[in-house]
């Protein structure tokens, strides 16, 4: 009898895929397929979009291994109707996400931005540079999950007040309060710092716009590390252009690459980063720490240990 497939999609080091191998004896492990591969398939390291139909038709696909956190860009109808189970990387890029986010403020806070482009152009001028005092300012995280957390966690040590948004208002460790998503609105108004993290999903989908920019405070700033649909991206390209608030830092794009004719990148009130706040030294190492764990209890009893995703919610 043929055993079935586990695949693993990119270039894995030795021990890791020895380590598979070694959990699932009753498993063939590939890192490439065949067509012939495809009816055997029943474990995914990663999605393959160039396989997606054929995987979704063919194969007695049982559970997908993300490698991210979010879980937009997958066929999660299919995945319901089909009875496939989904699990994310959620946690690994906690620190790299939190370090980026400390990063952008530091940078505004002393006007780091600004005497990068100054030294550019050959320039010593103290009068346009912006600082600020960072500790002592709130922080509103929207989005109390494990990056949420580390971060919230992570600025306490520079005096920032962090606060939280979840769905409930349901208390989360490292946070001074926390609320719910209905109370958005009203407790913006009060914060300083602004950090998008929030999935996408029908219910967050352009969830930054004009009716919560314009509730902000004129000297507030705003990151969005989170899902590029998130935000609406032309109404905050206008309020950075009327200044309604003080400046944003953006990793994440509703259309990616950011198109060179955006009218974003002639914004001097905003940050553009591509999609680097995620980038995580030791990654397979992480991943793998989340993957065999739940390898293990798929084997054992076709359950998963550990970042399971509801595919009704989409996280």
């Amino acid at each position: 009898m043929t055993k079935p497939i586990i695949f693993i999609q990119g270039n894995y080091r030795a021990e890791f895929i020895e380590k598979i191998k070694a959990n699932a004896t009753e498993y063939r492990v590939k890192t490439t397929l065949i067509d012939e591969d495809l009816e055997f398939v029943e474990i995914s390291v990663g999605w393959d979009k160039k396989n997606e139909q054929q995987l979704l038709a063919h194969s007695p696909l049982k559970w997908v291994q993300a490698i991210s956190a979010g879980v937009d860009y997958l066929p999660l109808k299919e995945f319901e109707k089909k009875g496939i189970l989904l699990t994310n990387a959620s946690g690994l890029h906690s620190i790299s996400i939190s370090e980026h986010v400390i990063g952008v403020i530091l940078s505004y806070y002393r006007g780091l931005n600004t005497a990068q482009k100054n030294q550019l152009a050959h320039t010593w001028d103290t009068d346009d540079i912006h600082y600020d005092q960072l500790s002592g300012k709130n922080m509103l995280v929207i989005g109390t999950g494990h990056i949420g957390e580390k971060l919230a966690k992570s600025v306490v040590s520079l005096g920032v007040n962090p606060f939280g948004i979840n769905t409930t208002g349901h208390t989360v460790d490292g946070f001074i309060e926390t609320y719910s998503m209905k109370n958005l609105a009203k407790i913006i108004q009060t914060m300083d710092i602004v950090v998008g993290i929030l999935p996408g999903t029908d219910d967050t989908f352009h969830i930054f716009n004009n009716d919560l920019f314009s509730q902000m405070k004129p000297s507030a700033i705003f990151i969005n590390v989170g899902r590029g649909d998130t935000v609406h991206t032309r109404e905050l390209t206008e309020t950075l252009q009327n200044k309604t608030i003080a400046f944003a830092a953006l990793d994440v794009f509703e259309a990616e690459p950011l198109p060179a004719d955006s009218p974003l990148w002639e914004l001097d009130n905003l940050l553009i980063t591509p999609h680097i706040s995620g980038l995580t030294k030791h990654f397979q190492t992480k991943l793998m720490q989340i993957f065999l764990p739940n390898l293990t209890s798929f084997v054992k009893d076709g359950s998963l240990a550990k970042n399971q995703v509801s595919l009704k919610k989409g996280y």
